[in-house]
């Protein structure tokens, strides 16, 4: 077996990383400005990679900045979770069957508390 490189991170540290420095900001990064808060030489498309597979994961938003994205980590818990469900939604070929199957797992509660929810959406839009 090889020995690991020194410079070699563990697995999952550099998202840490990347997490904790988007975690603590107060606006939208870039990749560049990320790969200079992060006081390492990594390549900027490494930095690019790992802040795209955040997003995908559902763990930042992003936004377009000229031709880069901009990056922002999402606080609350429940929107990071509402993205997921989101994504994965988006990856379903067919969402009206995924939705249909989704709604036939739900309990009466969840049923209900869904209905409600849409109801409030239907009528917010109604009102502008």
């Amino acid at each position: 077996m090889a020995d690991r490189s020194p410079k070699r991170r563990d697995r999952g540290a550099l998202e840490a990383q990347i997490l904790a420095i988007m975690a603590a900001g107060d606006h939208p990064l870039t990749p560049a400005e990320v790969a200079e808060l992060l006081d390492d030489s990594l390549a900027y498309t490494t930095v690019m990679t790992v802040l795209a597979r955040l997003y995908e994961k559902g763990s930042l938003t992003r936004v377009r900045q000229g031709r880069a994205f901009a990056y922002s980590f999402i606080r609350d818990e429940d929107a990071r979770r509402a993205l997921q469900m989101r994504k994965v939604l988006d990856e379903g070929s067919n969402k009206a069957s995924v939705l249909a199957h989704f709604v036939e797992e739900l309990s009466d509660e969840d049923e209900n508390i869904l209905q409600q929810l849409l109801q409030q959406a239907a009528h917010s839009e109604s009102e502008t």
